[in-house]
């Protein structure tokens, strides 16, 4: 083993490993290094908890005839019996270091480790990867070495640990913050924040296709519910749209207790704005067939049909930070909002569940039927408005 070439390896990490901005990529020249440095590697392996609402943690599995494998695990995995049985649940419970030689009768108590002794491994050892707020993370290495790895290969793969320790937990943070960023205020503010725009004021002009939709009937609902149903019915209203408006090139960028507001970004130029409110009618569409086939039952609370509203429209919004104090909120505003927020409130007069504005049907002109103008709020002007000419209109509500 080369002991030079391992004092480069453990600067390198030290320093960020910056000649390459990819973890995945981090970590496949590492173990190639460490290769070359006479630690005969077969498998390495990297598991990061995460703060995230749905995935538990990220893994990063590297082989030494392929490159790096890059998974998630759920936050139910803490609960399989595969995890139950694996050597690095010993670990994470005790945060010390685990090493099982393939051929100690021991290592059988382990399926996981059954699969590597199919592969030939001798050895399999993981390292706790302690993060600065006391948590445990690992790194497991294996090797097909006859006699498994030897003490100078274990120290060298120990003192790996504190530099491989601090790299990994930076990754980690910044996953974490675009994580959580994505999650409360949608991908295009997350990145948006995280580039530094997080003064009280800046702003910029984004023309957009503009969605504002709410859940008909809510104050009968939410004062016949308990609130933790409630809470129920809402996540699996909001899951009929939220997963359309993202796979058809949308963000959503606030719920308003049953309202959403959400944004389909146009060029500039205007280039795609025909195409945008085209993708933007479809997960409307997508969202008015989930939605009539949504029910929910939790023990005595069923309801057997929901009804919502939506409103399109297409505009300039002013796209920033607002707020007070030191609590700002990176939203949306402007006559466009506005505008649609009054159509939206219209649709439920109307008992439309798709209305649009005539800008946006000037763009996306397939399907609707003209309605007729109407005044609205706060606006010097009647806007004319437009139903979808497949709907019959429902109960006309307070017209």
């Amino acid at each position: 083993m080369h002991s030079e070439q391992i004092r480069g390896i453990l600067d390198w990490l030290s320093d960020g490993a910056r000649s390459e901005p990819d973890p995945a990529m981090k970590m496949k020249l590492t173990c190639e290094q460490l290769v070359a440095a006479g630690i005969p590697l077969h498998r390495v392996g990297v598991f990061v908890e995460t703060l995230h609402p749905d995935i538990y943690g990220h893994r990063f599995i590297w082989r030494a005839d392929g490159e790096v494998e890059v998974g998630s695990t759920t936050q139910d995995v803490e609960m399989s019996e595969e995890y139950k049985r694996s050597p690095l649940k010993i670990l994470y419970d005790y945060g010390v270091e685990v090493r099982f030689r393939l051929d100690d009768p021991e290592s059988k108590n382990f399926p996981f480790l059954d699969d590597l002794r199919a592969e030939a491994v001798t050895d399999y050892t993981a390292l706790p990867l302690r993060f600065l707020d006391g948590t445990y993370h690992a790194a497991s290495f294996a090797t097909k070495q006859p006699g498994g790895f030897t003490d100078s290969q274990l120290s060298a793969l120990r003192a790996m640990m504190p530099p491989l320790s601090r790299l990994v937990e930076v990754i980690s943070l910044r996953d974490i913050a675009t994580n959580l960023l994505d999650t409360y205020v949608g991908n295009r503010a997350g990145a948006r924040i995280l580039a530094g725009q997080i003064r009280r004021g800046h702003a910029d002009h984004l023309r957009a296709a503009i969605w504002l939709s709410d859940l008909r009937g809510f104050s009968a609902l939410s004062d016949g519910l308990p609130p933790e149903i409630m809470v129920k019915v809402l996540n699996a209203y909001f899951d009929c749209q939220v997963a359309a408006i993202a796979s058809h090139g949308g963000e959503v960028l606030k719920f308003m207790g049953d309202g959403l507001l959400a944004v389909f970004p146009i060029a500039d130029d205007g280039a795609d704005a025909a195409e945008v409110c085209g993708r933007m009618l479809a997960a409307a569409n997508e969202c008015r067939a989930s939605i009539a086939a949504l029910s929910f039952v939790e023990g005595s609370y069923a309801i057997e049909s929901f009804r919502f509203g939506v409103a399109l429209h297409v505009g300039q919004v002013l796209y920033g930070n607002i707020g007070g104090g030191n609590r700002l909120d990176f939203t949306c505003i402007g006559p466009a909002v506005n505008l649609a927020a009054r159509l939206e409130r219209l649709a439920a007069r109307l008992g439309r569940t798709v209305v649009a504005s005539s800008d946006f049907v000037g763009l996306c002109s397939e399907g609707w039927s003209d309605l007729g103008e109407f005044p609205m709020a706060g606006f010097s002007h009647a806007e004319r408005v437009h139903g979808l000419t497949d709907e019959m209109p429902l109960a006309v509500e307070g017209l």
